[in-house]
């Protein structure tokens, strides 16, 4: 079955949809959880634990062991290893057998999502890496719009485990539809593992990674306690904190298209630098004007804007500065970011253990997100220096 190149790049962005669900529905069903298995809502919490965690030690394993082999194959056997573990995490009767299912999730999960941006990147011109890499994404912020609020309502109607009994069955039917839409795609080329840890370990990557650590530290400071700040300092019922949450998705989802455009008009270095600026100049803002809900409101709304706006151009930075490590390189990528995420949770959780309020959580942010932004400002200065030499 012939297909056009962006046909096939939205096919990969509904596996990343069907994945991100798997990862973000927990947080929404947690207690649902806890109370079925009877155990402590901090012990339940370890589930996004050791997801994140076998997402950032699994993916970087298995994407370098499989970087040779044709990256259909690879796409089709992460999403075999994904619908596993959701079949596995939906028979789950023990905490024990949930836990083991959720690594093997967050490992399917990451090779998944690195393979098909460096999928995308090989089925479109370099002119339209942009638009290809935020298509990805919007897959994956359509998980916190769709995704996240069916599956809470599924747990809700028929248990928590018929969400996951519904991913696996859902994405057994997409292996075939994505078997005949993406067309066959060779492995990387080999290039020795010395050159390709050696491009890691470049001063304008390192930067780079260190961007994405700061930058997902600062997002995770204030999102992780999102619900009680809307409920807290900005007066949301719980049913406005439904709406506001949609409403965040759907600005993700424009903005990982808009920040797709914008790499390919501007480049990826200055869609960065001024997203990440808008994302910390927002959050300083935000304590100031908390007190006007309205007036919060739209600042979280440019928080979230310019969080998702920069995603695409993060991811397609990486690809532009090492074409030949681009797989190995975003599995490290995705590696920082949970590590960013749980360092930003935990630093927040200090915060509000000693502050006793959320009020200041976005200082924090707006902090952390600055280092980030000297240190990609610095690589992006380094790879300037470096491209006449390259070049020449």
């Amino acid at each position: 079955m012939k297909t056009t190149p962006s046909f096939a790049v939205y096919a990969l962005a509904f596996g990343a949809f069907f994945t991100a669900t798997s990862e973000l529905v927990v947080s929404g069903i947690l207690n649902v959880i806890a109370a079925d298995l009877k155990i402590p809502l901090a012990e339940a919490g370890l589930l996004i634990t050791a997801y994140s965690g076998a997402f950032a030690v699994g993916t970087p394993v298995v994407v370098s062991l499989t970087a040779r082999l044709e990256r259909r194959r690879v796409l089709l056997a992460a999403l075999g290893a994904f619908i596993l573990g959701s079949f596995a995490s939906g028979a789950s009767s023990s905490f024990a057998d949930l836990l083991l299912s959720r690594m093997l999730l967050g490992v399917s999960s990451g090779v998944y999502l690195v393979v098909a941006f460096g999928a995308a990147a090989r089925l479109v011109p370099p002119e339209k890496l942009g638009r290809a890499i935020g298509t990805i994404v919007l897959g994956f912020s359509s998980a916190m719009i769709l995704g996240v609020p069916i599956g809470i309502a599924v747990a809700g109607r028929f248990g928590w485990q018929a969400i996951f009994l519904l991913l696996g069955a859902v994405s057994l039917a997409f292996v075939f539809l994505l078997y005949r839409l993406l067309p066959k795609l060779e492995g990387d080329a080999p290039v020795p593992f010395r050159r390709q840890f050696k491009a890691i370990g470049s001063m304008v990557v390192v930067s780079a990674l260190a961007l994405t650590f700061f930058r997902e530290s600062g997002n995770s400071v204030l999102f992780t306690f999102m619900t009680p700040y809307l409920q807290q300092l900005l007066h949301y019922g719980v049913s406005g904190v439904g709406a506001a949450m949609l409403a965040f998705g759907a600005v993700g989802a424009a903005a990982s298209r808009i920040g797709g455009y914008g790499v390919d008009r501007w480049g990826a270095a200055p869609v960065i630098a001024a997203g990440v600026a808008l994302h910390a100049a927002a959050l300083l803002l935000l304590p100031l004007l908390a007190p006007s809900p309205v007036a919060g409101t739209l600042l979280l709304g440019v928080v979230v804007f310019a969080m998702f706006a920069a995603g695409p151009a993060i991811q397609s930075y990486f690809i532009q500065q090492a074409p030949e490590s681009a797989n190995l390189i975003l599995s490290v990528n995705t590696s920082v970011i949970h590590l960013g995420l749980a360092a930003g949770a935990g630093a927040g959780g200090a915060l509000l253990a000693e502050a006793a309020t959320l009020r200041f959580h976005p200082w924090l942010a707006a902090g952390v997100l600055l280092l980030g932004l000297a240190a990609g400002l610095y690589g992006f200065a380094r790879g300037r220096s470096l491209r006449p030499a390259r070049e020449g």
